[in-house]
């Protein structure tokens, strides 16, 4: 093979994998990788469970060392050093080593941007006091371990409820220090729909963590010896310490300065082999963006998974191979205390936007067989096209088997299939681990329901705005006295037990627009398909019952 020169900016997930790669195609190349921090690569992901001790020993973290790379892959490792710019005519980048200030040249035939993304620190008064911190890189966790050991905060405050915010709040109370949440938005975890959000919301405050909304912070003070949170609610938090995680930006200047496209989604633009357009650099990991496979659209997907698969891609093309990254359905999942939280593809409201008519369905089931001990209770929520069939996106909470849900519907969605289509899965099952009929089934199942006329669901964010328009409709609640007790009803609803249902439908009007709801959708569908075959002409049922309503409802009085 030709001796070429590969240089890689940046190590951590992206670069790491990118050189491993490069080296395994090409054993002669030579193969430099600079990095500004002191490791090369670590595992990011897991951070917040070191601040803990979940994970016990911070070299646990480290995925590898520049010595084990010079030794496994004769990969030249030079830390604590920064790419200040790119000569594209001439092939070289110019190096500053921040050991010592000195600023150098490198020569490259191939170069692999893998710059990552840094932190957002908000431009707000008091960002910049000693017990305010960002949690991004493996410097950023030293500082937030060291401040815990030495300071032992009473109370803490994380700014922004995304998957490092909230993954910082399990571990900070783990540490035995009460935490707040202050989120813009009006939920946490913004990749999820208002009412799966919900069900974090709920498991949050009965672990004791406040969560504050729609809510931005105004200032940070320091007073009394204490650190102050302010926000424009005019709401006073105290703090001894504070977590930004507000989200990243990709780190583009350096493809910026030197002429590279920089996308609409504000990484830098690649191909399906992650090249740039400079035909002799390629770049990975946080700092690209990447396309949406639901949407065809360029989109950011700062994960670690997403990193490793795109630098792992670059480092074999650098050395003349073709591996294409195809795209991403934006796979998620985070640990919420008992919970586990995950969502692939588009949600409700992002289809929205994005211009389908969605079709709306929950499954409320365990995740193995109810006679066989410990069952936990899962919920699924699908996105498909109603026109199309095709599935667009899926939420699931639960305490186990999140994980093997969510990945099925990842799956689905990669190969294009319609929500019906799960139905025909063949999932493993053994009491232990499923039931007969596994959620993915049931969900495929309903979706089956509703193509072929047996059911016709209504979101509850539309029965909402229907009973807010006053709109002349009867709406039956189907589940038992002793739940309506315990939850309340839903306001303008009359209750009719389904048991009851044959013997009372005489008393209803079959001209009238019927909705029925229960407490997940299993005895409204048969209710829907009750009256629809006694020629009630428009019956709908609330997709996801009660379980699934976040809006307000009232005692009811039997």
């Amino acid at each position: 093979m030709n001796k070429t020169k590969l240089v890689i900016v940046g190590g951590v997930a992206a670069g790491a994998s990118a050189a491993a790669k490069a080296r395994r195609c090409n054993e002669d190349a030579e193969i430099v990788m600079f990095e500004m921090g002191r490791d090369i690569s670590y595992a990011t992901c897991g951070l917040p469970y070191y601040l803990s001790g979940v994970i016990p020993e911070r070299k646990d973290l480290l995925i590898t060392t520049a010595q084990f790379f010079k030794k496994r892959f004769n990969v030249e490792v030079r830390t604590r050093h920064e790419i200040l710019s790119i000569d594209r005519d001439k092939q070289k980048v110019v190096v500053r080593n921040l050991a010592t200030g000195d600023i150098s040249e490198e020569a490259y035939d191939r170069l692999i941007l893998a710059t990552g993304a840094s932190a957002i620190l908000p431009p707000i008064p008091g960002v910049d006091f000693s017990f305010v911190f960002t949690l991004k890189t493996l410097e950023d966790t030293d500082r937030i371990y060291a401040h815990l050991k030495n300071k032992k905060p009473e109370n803490a405050v994380v700014v922004g409820g995304g998957l490092i915010g909230i993954e910082a709040v399990e571990n900070l109370v783990r540490k035995k220090t009460k935490v707040s949440v202050v989120e813009f938005m009006p939920q946490i975890l913004s990749f999820l729909d208002r009412e799966m959000a919900e069900v974090v919301h709920q498991h949050l405050r009965h672990k004791g963590v406040n969560i504050y909304v729609s809510e931005k912070v105004t200032g940070i003070e320091k007073r009394d010896g204490c650190g102050w949170i302010h926000t424009n609610a005019g709401r006073e938090l105290p703090a001894d310490l504070v977590i930004m995680s507000v989200g990243i930006r990709p780190n583009t200047k350096l493809a910026k300065d030197a002429g590279l496209r920089i996308g609409p989604s504000g990484g830098v633009e690649v191909n399906e082999f992650m090249q740039t357009g400079d035909p002799n650099i390629l770049a990975a990991g946080d700092c690209v963006e990447s396309l949406n496979l639901v949407t065809g659209k360029p989109m950011l997907i700062p994960m670690g998974s997403a990193a490793n698969k795109q630098g792992r891609a670059a480092g074999a093309n650098a050395m003349g191979r073709r591996i294409a990254v195809k795209g991403f359905t934006g796979t998620v999942i985070v640990k919420v205390f008992d919970l586990a939280v995950a969502k692939t593809g588009l949600s409700e409201s992002e289809a929205v936007k994005e211009g389908f008519s969605p079709l709306v369905t929950y499954v409320l089931a365990g995740d193995h067989a109810g006679y066989y001990p410990d069952a936990k209770e899962l919920q699924i929520k699908t996105i498909a096209d109603r026109a199309t069939r095709r599935l667009l996106g899926a939420q699931v909470v639960g305490e186990k088997g999140v994980d093997k849900r969510i990945d099925v519907m990842a799956t689905a969605i990669y190969n294009g299939m319609a929500l019906d289509d799960l139905l025909q899965l063949d999932l493993a099952y053994a009491p232990p681990f499923s039931a007969a009929r596994d959620p993915v089934i049931v969900a495929g199942a309903v979706g089956q329901n509703f193509y072929v006329g047996d059911w016709i669901p209504i979101t509850p964010a539309e029965l909402h705005e229907k009973l807010a328009r006053g709109d002349d409709f009867l709406l039956v609640d189907t589940r038992t006295v002793r739940e309506l007790k315990k939850t309340g009803i839903i306001p303008g609803a009359i209750h009719i037990p389904i048991d009851d249902l044959r013997d009372r439908f005489s008393d209803l009007d079959p001209e009238k627009e019927t909705i029925l709801y229960c407490a997940v959708g299993l005895r409204s569908y048969v209710g829907n398909r009750l009256l629809a075959m006694k020629d009630f002409k428009n019956v709908k049922a609330l997709t996801g019952g009660i379980n699934s309503w976040t809006y307000p409802t009232e005692p009811f009085h039997s």
